[in-house]
């Protein structure tokens, strides 16, 4: 008897001992093995630089610029981005940086773990910046937030500093990697397309358009005429009114014959 209640006993603690343990971290973003190294940044959304996850980014930038890129994700996949920047001895006070992630929409994704806006002092050397996105979904209603299929932009900028650091130059060391990839759930809906940044908005004519020739026969026999406006219509009733206002003030004043 005593031995089964000193086993269930056991079995009892060892269960709530596996409760009490905490669940195993996410493994941190590594560089893919012979990933080109990106060098530059775009300045805005539709100059983003792309890059995939693991390739190692690297650039030489100043204090104040906003710098923008992009990356592909697919669903299931859940997304880290992790960024160092190096600043130079001699700065004259605290700054706050921030790194911000946007889907193709330009909709702000929510982070879900990482140092989103830290705060560093003016004694500081480089400050650490990190977000991980939620888990793209296949599919979402319109008006929600999810992050789904398709691009993302990351904007690394800095939103508080004192003046007279700015245009100091700085290293930006980032990293977008893929911690977890459990693919398209089979019993879930599918986005039609992915969204992704529309940057050819519109199209620029070059070419002058043809000429059409019985257009240009009906305006040269009307060139001479004027455009009929509004600023034409109502000075033809004001000299309207203007004439019959001098012909009844004539009547008005004028004297009568005496016979």
């Amino acid at each position: 008897m005593r031995t089964a209640l000193s086993r269930s006993l056991a079995a009892l603690l060892a269960a709530g001992g596996a409760g009490l343990l905490p669940a195993p971290a996410v493994a941190a973003p590594t560089p893919s093995p012979g990933a080109t190294p990106v060098n530059r940044a775009g300045t805005s959304f539709l100059g983003a630089t792309p890059i995939a996850a693991g390739q190692p980014v690297r650039v030489d930038a100043s204090i104040g610029d906003h710098l923008y890129w992009s990356f592909p994700a697919t669903a299931g996949q859940v997304q880290e981005i992790s960024a160092t920047v190096t600043f130079p001895k001699g700065r004259s006070g605290a700054s706050t940086w921030t790194v911000d992630v946007f889907d193709g929409l330009r909709r702000r994704q929510a982070c879900t773990a990482g140092a989103q806006t830290p705060t560093v002092d003016a004694t500081a050397t480089s400050v650490a910046l990190g977000c991980t996105l939620r888990e793209v979904r296949p599919w979402a209603e319109p008006w929600s937030a999810d992050p789904l299929p398709g691009s993302y932009v990351v904007r690394l900028s800095v939103i508080d500093l004192p003046e007279p650091d700015l245009g100091a130059p700085i290293d930006v060391d980032l990293l977008v990697g893929t911690i977890a990839d459990r693919g398209a759930s089979t019993d879930d809906g599918e986005l039609a397309a992915p969204l992704v940044p529309n940057t050819k908005a519109g199209t620029v004519l070059n070419a002058v358009p043809p000429a059409d020739p019985d257009a240009d026969d009906e305006g040269d026999a009307a060139d001479w005429l004027p455009d009929l406006g509004s600023r034409w219509i109502w000075t033809g009733i004001g000299g309207v009114l203007a004439a019959v206002a001098g012909v009844v003030g004539f009547g008005l004043t004028r004297r009568p014959r005496r016979g």
